[in-house]
């Protein structure tokens, strides 16, 4: 089912199968697109316009692409690194400054 709509870099689609992306490179011959999950493909400009596509708003749900990720892969520990007489950042100023 072809469409009329022209490829716009920040446009977001659904395409026949029910996936979500996002165009993110526009030239003359072709179209880059990332899907949700963060694959990245580029189309040829004719094989656009041969999709069969949905315009769709940005989603809300901005954690698509680090689905896979564990808490781990933050880099955040959630320990803190204060000594072990730390009570608060007023610990760090000297008495006379408060």
């Amino acid at each position: 089912m072809p469409h009329e709509y022209q490829p716009a870099v920040g446009s977001w689609y659904k395409n026949a199968e029910g996936d979500t992306f996002e165009v993110v490179a526009v030239d003359e011959a072709t179209v880059g697109i990332q899907y949700f999950d963060g694959d990245l493909q580029e189309l040829e400009i004719d094989d656009w316009f041969e999709m069969a596509l949905i315009p769709v708003p940005e989603p809300e749900d901005w954690s698509g692409p680090y689905d896979n990720l564990v808490r781990d892969d933050f880099g955040d520990s959630g320990s803190g690194t204060h000594p072990e007489d730390w009570n608060g950042p007023l610990d760090d100023l000297e008495r006379d400054e408060y």
